[in-house]
C-alpha cells in the first residue's frame, strides 16, 4: 500500500481529544483500516500533517514523538518514490515534522531533521527560521536566513521577512530593521501591507518611530492592523497626545478601529492621565457594545485607577461579567496607586480566602502596595505561599520580596531571598542595594554594586539613584559625584531630577549648600518639586535661615499647595529663635488655606498594627503606653540623656498644636493680659494660683527661684518641688538650691502665685 502510511501501535500514544478529530477522516477518506486483523492506523500525507500541526499546537510531544520515530524507522516511506506517490506529499510531511519540532521547543531534533531532509522548500526555511526566533535564539534564526540567500535554490518571501521582524525588539536590532526595510524594499514587498505591519511594529518596538511613521505614511494601502500598530507604537514611545490625535484621524476615515486599537488608545489615556478623554473611548465602546469584552474591562478599569477615579473602576470591576487574574491584579494595583493601600490588603487578602487562583503577577502587584506601615506578618504570609506554590524561582517574585523585607525593616530576610536566587537580574540588584541604602549601610551598598559589575549587570538609571541615596546618608560625597559622573559618560545614562535631587541632598547633608545651590542653577532643566524640597530639607539640618527662605519661597512658586514650605520654614525659624519669623510663617500658611497632615507612627504587635499621632490618647492602652514611656524617659535621664531644648518655649498655636497637652487654667478674672516670654505665649488671668511643670536644666541658672523669680516678673515663686518620677539622692541634695547637676535635665513643679492667670502649652 504505496498511497498511504501505515502506524502500528500508535493509538495507544493519541490523546482522548483525537478520536473527535479522527472523525472526519472517515468521510474524507484520509485514513483507510487495512484487512489485517492487526490494529492499524493508515493515514494519508493530509492526515499525518493534520496529526503533526496538532501535535505542536497543543504540545503533544509524545504523539509527536511518535510519528518521528516511525518516519526514523520507516525512512523510505518519506521519499518520493517511497511510500507517497510525488515529491510534494513527502515535503508536506517532512515540513509538518519540523513544525512540530519548532513549536514542541525540540531545537536539536529540528536541526538534526532539517540537516537530513532529502528536500527544502521557502516553507522549509521559514520554519526552521521561526522555531529558532520563537525560542529566543535570534542569532542561530538568522544565520539560516542567511544560509537561506546564500544557497540559490529558494528565495525568501513575505512571510521570511514578517517572521524576522516580529523578532526585533530593542534598540540594538535597528541595524537589522533597516536592512530588512532595504531588502523588502529591493525585492518588491513594499507594497505588502503585511509586510509594511511587521516594519511597523518592529521600529515602534526598536525606538526607532519616526522609520516607522515614514512608513505608515508612504503606505499605499492600510487596513485596520496598519492604523492599530502604528497607534500602538506612539503609545509604547509615550507619545500619548500623537497617538489620540491618530486614533482620530482614524474615526474620521473608512477604516474602523478594533478592540486592540481601543485598548491602545486607552492606554493613551492612561499616559496623559486624560480622564475626560477616557470617558469618551468608554462611551464608544458602550455604543459598540464591546465594552464588556474582559480585556476591554481591564483597560478600563487601569485608565480609570490612572485617572485617580478609583470609584469608576470599581464599578465596572463589580459589574464585570467575568474576571480573570489580570482584571483581579488592576484594581489592586488601581487602589494602591491611591492612597488605598489598607484596602488593597483586605482586597488581596479576601481573593486568597475566596480561592481565586493567585498567580506570579498578582504577587508582584501585592509587593508594590508594602511600605514602611505594612504589617510584616502579612508578608510572611505570602512568602510561605510563595513557598507552597513554588514561586521562588520567579525572578519578580523574588525581586519583591527583597523589596518588601526590606521596606519592612527586616533586612537579614532580604538577603537570605537574594542569596537564594539562582538567576539574579538588574532589578534583583537593583533591590538589595536600595535595601542597604534604606537602612543606612552606605558602604555595604557600593560593595553590592561593585558585585554587580564583576556579574557583567549592567546598572540603571534606578542602580545610581539608590547609589546616591547610600552615599547621601554617609556622608561620601566626593564619592556620590563620581557616580554621577559616570552615569553618562561610563554608562550613557542621562541623569533625572531624581538623581540631581539626591545629590543636592547629599551636598546639603554634609554642609556644602553653596555647592548644592550652584548646582541646582547649572542644571540641564528647570529644578523641580523634589530639587527644592531637597535644598530646604538640607537648610533645616542647619538651619540655615537665608538659603532656607530662597528655597522655600522657589519651593511656593512650584507648589503653593505644599505645606511642605511653610513648615520647614518655620523649624528653621524655631531652631535660630526667630520666633516672629515663626509666626508670621504660621499666619501666612493658615491665611493661604494650608493644612499640614498629621503625622503618624505605626508599630506591629500580634499580628496587628497599631497607630498613634502625637499625644494620641485614643488608643484604649494609652494609659498603659505613657506609664511605659514615663519610666524610660527616667531611665534615659538617669543615663545622663540631655534634651534638646530649642524649642522648649516656641510658641504653638491652638490649630498647630493638634494632641498637645492644654494646661488650660481658665479662671473668672477682672482683667486679661497678654505676656510673651522667649516665644511663649501666656494667657494671663488676674488672682489665680496653679502649679506647672516646665522643663529646666539646672546647669543653665543658679537656681530655680532666681531663674523664675527674674523672669516672670509678674509672679511670685513660692514653692519648688521635684517630681517624683525624678527624686532620687542627687536632686534631693538640691532641691532648695538647684545648681550644677551636671547638666543633667529635671522637671521641676513649680508653684506660683501670680498677679495674672495663665494658658500655658507644651
Amino acid at each position: 500500500m504505496k498511497s498511504e502510511w501505515i502506524f502500528q501501535k500508535l493509538t495507544p500514544h493519541l490523546p482522548s481529544c483525537f478520536s473527535s478529530i479522527l472523525s472526519p477522516f472517515r468521510t474524507q477518506k484520509l485514513y483507510q483500516f487495512p484487512s489485517s486483523d492487526a490494529p492499524k492506523l493508515a493515514l494519508n500525507h493530509i492526515g499525518i500533517s493534520l496529526l503533526l500541526s496538532i501535535s505542536g499546537k497543543q504540545g503533544f510531544v509524545l504523539l509527536g514523538s511518535s510519528i518521528h520515530a516511525s518516519l526514523i524507522k520507516n525512512p523510505e516511506i518519506c521519499k518520493p518514490a517511497g511510500g507517497f506517490r510525488n515529491s510534494d506529499n513527502a515535503l508536506l510531511v517532512w515540513n509538518s515534522l519540523l513544525g512540530m519540532c519548532s513549536k514542541c521547543g525540540t531545537l536539536t531534533d529540528l536541526t538534526k531533521l532539517f540537516d537530513e531532509m532529502p528536500m527544502k522548500d521557502t516553507v522549509s526555511w521559514n520554519t526552521m527560521i521561526s522555531g529558532f526566533l520563537r525560542n529566543g535564539e535570534f542569532d542561530n534564526g538568522f544565520r539560516y536566513f542567511k544560509q537561506m540567500r546564500k544557497s540559490g535554490f529558494c528565495s525568501f518571501d513575505q512571510a521570511t521577512l514578517t517572521t524576522i521582524l516580529s523578532a526585533c525588539d530593542g534598540v540594538e536590532f535597528c541595524c537589522v530593521n533597516k536592512m530588512m526595510h532595504g531588502l523588502l524594499f529591493l525585492n518588491g514587498y513594499e507594497r505588502e501591507i503585511s509586510v509594511g505591519n511587521a516594519l511597523i511594529t518592529s521600529y515602534s518596538k526598536c525606538g526607532c518611530l519616526s522609520s516607522g511613521r515614514q512608513v505608515f505614511d508612504e503606505m499605499f494601502e492600510r487596513n485596520v492592523i496598519t492604523w492599530t500598530a502604528m497607534i500602538s507604537g506612539l503609545v509604547q514611545n509615550e507619545l500619548y497626545e500623537e497617538s489620540l490625535e491618530l486614533f482620530n484621524e482614524m474615526r474620521l476615515g473608512s477604516v474602523c478601529p478594533n478592540s486592540l486599537t481601543y485598548l491602545s488608545s486607552l492606554m493613551a489615556c492612561s499616559g496623559l492621565q486624560a480622564l475626560n478623554e477616557g470617558r469618551q473611548i468608554h462611551g464608544l465602546l458602550w455604543k459598540l457594545g464591546i465594552q464588556s469584552e474582559l480585556c476591554i474591562e481591564s483597560s478600563l478599569m487601569d485608565m480609570y485607577s490612572k485617572c485617580g477615579s478609583v470609584n469608576d473602576a470599581w464599578q465596572i470591576f463589580e459589574s464585570a461579567q467575568d474576571l480573570d487574574e489580570v482584571s483581579m491584579t488592576v484594581i489592586l494595583v488601581g487602589l494602591a496607586q491611591n492612597g488605598f493601600e489598607e484596602q488593597a490588603k483586605r482586597f488581596f487578602v479576601r481573593m486568597f480566602e475566596s480561592g481565586i487562583e493567585i498567580d506570579p503577577n498578582m504577587l508582584s502587584a501585592v509587593f508594590g502596595i508594602f511600605g514602611e506601615d505594612t504589617s510584616l506578618g502579612l508578608g510572611k504570609q505570602i512568602h510561605s505561599l510563595i513557598i507552597k506554590r513554588n514561586f521562588g524561582c520567579n525572578s519578580y517574585v523574588s525581586n519583591g520580596l527583597i523589596n518588601m523585607y526590606s521596606k519592612c525593616g527586616d533586612l537579614e530576610e532580604s538577603v537570605k531571598v537574594f542569596s537564594r536566587m539562582s538567576q539574579r537580574n538588574s532589578i534583583s540588584w537593583n533591590s538589595i542595594i536600595a535595601a542597604f541604602a534604606r537602612h543606612g549601610d552606605g558602604y555595604r551598598a557600593l560593595q553590592l554594586y561593585e558585585e554587580m559589575r564583576s556579574e557583567g549587570i549592567e546598572p540603571t538609571d534606578v542602580t545610581f539613584l539608590s547609589l546616591l541615596h547610600a552615599c547621601s546618608h554617609v556622608g561620601l560625597v566626593e564619592k556620590g559625584m563620581e557616580l554621577l559622573k559616570s552615569m553618562t559618560e561610563v554608562h550613557g545614562i542621562l541623569p533625572r531630577a531624581e538623581h540631581y535631587a539626591s545629590v543636592v541632598d547629599m551636598l546639603g547633608r554634609a554642609g556644602l549648600l553653596n555647592e548644592a545651590k550652584t548646582l541646582i542653577e547649572g542644571l540641564p532643566f528647570k529644578p523641580d518639586v523634589l530639587v527644592w524640597q531637597a535644598l530646604l530639607g538640607a537648610c533645616g539640618i542647619h538651619g540655615d535661615f537665608e538659603m532656607g527662605k530662597y528655597a522655600a519661597d522657589q519651593l511656593l512658586i512650584a507648589t503653593p499647595e505644599s505645606p511642605v514650605p511653610y513648615v520647614s520654614m518655620a523649624n528653621i525659624c524655631s531652631l535660630r529663635g526667630k520666633w516672629k519669623e515663626r509666626a508670621r510663617t504660621i499666619k501666612r500658611m493658615k491665611e493661604v488655606g494650608v493644612v499640614k497632615e498629621t503625622g503618624i507612627s505605626w508599630i506591629e504587635t500580634e499580628k496587628k498594627v497599631h497607630s498613634f499621632v502625637v499625644q494620641d490618647r485614643i488608643h484604649p492602652q494609652a494609659e498603659a503606653v505613657y506609664g511605659v514611656l514615663k519610666e524610660l524617659f527616667r531611665l534615659m535621664l538617669d543615663e545622663g540623656y540631655v534634651p534638646n531644648e530649642s524649642f522648649t518655649f516656641s510658641y504653638i498655636d491652638q490649630d498647630a498644636r493638634g494632641g498637645c497637652t492644654n494646661l488650660d487654667r481658665n479662671c473668672s478674672g477682672i482683667s486679661k493680659a497678654d505676656f510673651k516670654f522667649q516665644g511663649l505665649k501666656l494667657n494671663l488671668k488676674q488672682n489665680h494660683e496653679i502649679s506647672l511643670k516646665l522643663p529646666f536644666q539646672a546647669s543653665n541658672a543658679e537656681s530655680v527661684t532666681t531663674l523664675y523669680s527674674s523672669k516672670f516678673k509678674v509672679c511670685t515663686v513660692t514653692d519648688v518641688l521635684i517630681t517624683p518620677a525624678l527624686a532620687n539622692p542627687s536632686t534631693r541634695a538640691f532641691a532648695s538650691r538647684l545648681i550644677c547637676l551636671k547638666a543633667m535635665p529635671v522637671l521641676v513643679l513649680i508653684k506660683v502665685s501670680m498677679a495674672f492667670g495663665a494658658n500655658f502649652f507644651f
